[in-house]
């Protein structure tokens, strides 16, 4: 899927669905999910409408980069020592359900491996 369509995250970036968001700037936007997976589920996405880890270009490259930092800020204000995983599902197969690349930073548990 490489053409930008409207999404739910497109209306949470542009404020008309209301998330708890824990970290904003620039380039990136952290809410807490509506369906968390564990005690911590922090989704990270960029303001740029990116659909997939596998649409990103060359050209994305400080966006990509900025949102591994914004993770792992958003892991340590959310108090994330003991450990965290970072998962970024790309298409059907990979378990995305919305097409915006999207972080998923999960804690506050022991998690299992392997995920799925």
């Amino acid at each position: 899927m490489s053409e930008t369509t409207e999404t739910i995250f497109s209306k949470i970036i542009r404020r008309e669905i209301p998330v708890d968001i824990v970290y904003e700037d620039d380039l990136a936007l952290a809410f807490k999910d509506i369906h968390p997976q564990a005690p911590v589920h922090i989704l990270v996405i960029p303001k740029k409408p990116i659909p997939t880890l596998a649409d990103a270009e060359s050209q994305d490259h400080a966006v990509l980069g900025h949102l591994l930092l914004t993770a792992k800020r958003v892991a340590k204000e959310a108090g994330l020592e003991n450990g965290y995983r970072v998962v970024i599902n790309t298409g059907d197969d990979g378990g995305q359900t919305v097409y915006h690349l999207h972080l998923h930073i999960l804690g506050g548990r022991q998690l299992s491996w392997p995920p799925g």
